[in-house]
């Protein structure tokens, strides 16, 4: 499944998601973000039962400060619209699949 471009305007669709939503929040900038970004990727790629998607914080900045972000990157796990775990900073892809399932 691709990743998705999440952004204020799609967000509700996204929060009403029925599978557990992984959210990657980064900016272009971000060097650490550049090497979670591949494997958010790979994620999406390899596991169809969750939703996937990526907020850019500085085209989002509503969306940040609606979850704290204070550091980047910063991943965010929802299930039933609400955040059941997060983590801060780069993460190898089994600790973010960890996040998911647990």
């Amino acid at each position: 499944m691709a990743v998705l471009n999440v952004t204020k305007e799609n967000f509700a669709e996204v929060r009403a998601s029925e599978k557990p939503v992984l959210l990657d929040f980064y900016a272009d900038w971000c060097g650490p973000c550049r090497m979670v970004s591949p494997l958010v990727d790979e994620i999406a790629e390899e596991n169809s039962e969750f939703t996937v998607g990526k907020v850019n914080v500085d085209d989002q900045p509503e969306l940040a400060a609606a979850f704290g972000v204070s550091s980047i990157p910063m991943l965010a796990v929802m299930k039933n619209g609400a955040v059941t775990a997060h983590a801060v900073g780069a993460r190898p892809k089994s600790a973010i699949l960890d996040m998911l399932k647990g």
